[in-house]
């Protein structure tokens, strides 16, 4: 192929050279005409650009049969590295996916003048989960440009792969282990979180709502889980002091962040912002799902959902079958709800979906100033969701 293309240009540059020599002489074999027209006609049919595309088709099918040996060989002699480096290419393709439909998103946000807040409840999702794994991913993305360099990231990715890696790249075993141990992990500050609720209630002046706050923490630690009523009978003492989202300590701050998975190893400046700018747009979300209307997903909406959600391997046909919306659905509560502080692989669909109406009956009654009540939440709604089987 190689040898083909560089006697075609040869020839092709012969046959100018020659066209305009003839163009420059009064005595040739051929008129000046017809030697314009038949360089032309050669040009138009040995143009560069097809030579460019053959010879760039030709690569691509090489590289391709080349990578396809090169795994073929790497599932037949080294099994366990074989799922790694899949893993990891499989991973690349959903994070650039993802990326493609950011960047969709931000195009119609600017074409159409969409403020953030108006997004559908995917679209505000898309974002936010994009930011934060690109952040986690952008180191791993540097080490393995370098050539050879995903080696190591291979050899990253099998001692560390819950540190360093976002959920792209990791196999549904890990997924669903992972979420474990982030979860538990949360649920750590679960109680130190109540505490700091009781020991803030004996500054409320007002008798009235001191009791109802002791009552409410009573109540979450004795094992109940709290109305939506008991909750927001509250909400005035979380809109300025002691319990607003910049008037609280520094030590409550510290352990009320890592509900919403931010690192507590900041200056308290530093965390009260951060703290201020998720809990607002935790409440941007809720209010997109209000919008949306968990409870009337269409087969269109479930479809989306399912493009977002991890893969699930089954024979789809030109219809859903009842398996399928199940699975789909699991999947939109369970993100839905994991965010908001509940693991949902350890309930099912129909406690989701009423853990999920609950918060929404609270966040929905929440104004931007009392967004410290929302983040409170997190404990308040599931700290015993998980081991009841129906709320009161």
């Amino acid at each position: 192929m190689a040898l083909s293309c560089s006697r075609l240009c040869s020839q092709l540059s012969l046959i100018r050279l020659w066209g305009l020599r003839t163009n420059r002489t009064t005595h040739g074999v051929f008129p000046p005409s017809v030697s314009c027209q038949a360089g032309l006609s050669l040009c138009k049919l040995y143009s560069s650009s097809k030579v460019k595309q053959g010879i760039g088709r030709h690569v691509a099918n090489k590289l391709q049969k080349a990578n396809a040996k090169y795994e073929s060989f790497l599932q037949r002699r080294f099994p366990r590295f074989f799922q790694l480096y899949h893993t990891f290419m499989e991973g690349f393709k959903l994070l650039f996916r993802d990326a493609n439909e950011v960047r969709r998103i931000k195009v119609q946000m600017y074409t159409d003048g969409v403020q953030r807040r108006d997004l559908p409840y995917r679209d505000l999702e898309k974002l936010r989960q994009f930011r934060r794994n690109m952040i986690k991913a952008i180191p791993l993305v540097l080490i393995s440009i370098p050539p050879f360099a995903n080696y190591l990231v291979f050899v990253l990715m099998y001692f560390f792969p819950r540190q360093l890696l976002i959920p792209h790249f990791w196999n549904p075993k890990q997924q669903l282990q992972f979420r474990g141990v982030y979860h538990s992990l949360r649920a750590q500050h679960h109680r130190p979180v109540l505490e700091g609720l009781q020991r803030t209630s004996h500054q409320v002046k007002d008798g009235q709502l001191q009791g109802r706050l002791k009552d409410l923490c009573a109540k979450v630690q004795n094992g109940a889980n709290p109305k939506a009523s008991e909750i927001l009978a509250v909400r005035g003492l979380f809109s300025g002091p002691p319990l607003g989202i910049r008037r609280m300590s520094v030590e409550h701050m510290r352990h009320v962040s890592p509900l919403l998975f931010l690192t507590p190893r900041l200056p308290g400046f530093l965390i009260g912002l951060r703290l201020n700018s998720h809990a607002l747009e935790l409440l941007q979300l809720d209010r997109a799902l209000s919008r949306l209307g968990p409870h009337q997903l269409s087969e269109a909406e479930l479809r989306h959902v399912g493009h977002s959600a991890p893969p699930v391997k089954m024979i789809l046909h030109d219809s859903f079958s009842a398996v399928t919306v199940n699975c789909i659905i699991h999947i939109f509560y369970s993100q839905a709800c994991y965010v908001r502080g509940l693991n949902a692989d350890t309930v099912g669909i129909s406690q989701c979906r009423e853990w999920l109406s609950q918060w929404l009956q609270v966040s929905s009654s929440l104004k931007d100033s009392e967004v410290s009540l929302l983040l409170h939440s997190i404990v308040l709604l599931s700290a015993n969701s998980a081991h009841s089987p129906s709320r009161h």
